[in-house]
């Protein structure tokens, strides 16, 4: 037959501390949540400076929107590699 513990089981004292958990759990979520939104624009900086290395003949707000949204729902590479296999004139 197991052994009675020889500590006593404080209801009040597992109470907080399981609050402390809900706490520290809340607020690693807000920092894994933060740490989401950087990396899904962390290529902003390069592609920004990649653009202002060429230049780029007048384009519809539509077109500029498209090429964004293109390289947001892809990922970069997957876009560079489509813009490459289109002939150049």
């Amino acid at each position: 037959m197991p052994r009675a513990s020889s500590k006593s089981i404080d209801l009040s004292s597992i109470e907080a501390r399981r609050e402390a958990l809900r706490a520290e759990l809340a607020a690693l979520d807000e920092q894994a949540k933060a740490a989401e939104l950087a990396a899904r624009d962390a290529g902003r900086p390069v592609l920004l400076a990649a653009l202002e290395r060429i230049k780029i003949a007048t384009m519809a707000k539509a077109d500029a929107k498209a090429i964004a949204l293109a390289i947001g729902l892809h990922g970069g590479e997957a876009v560079a590699q489509h813009l490459a296999s289109i002939p150049s004139t």
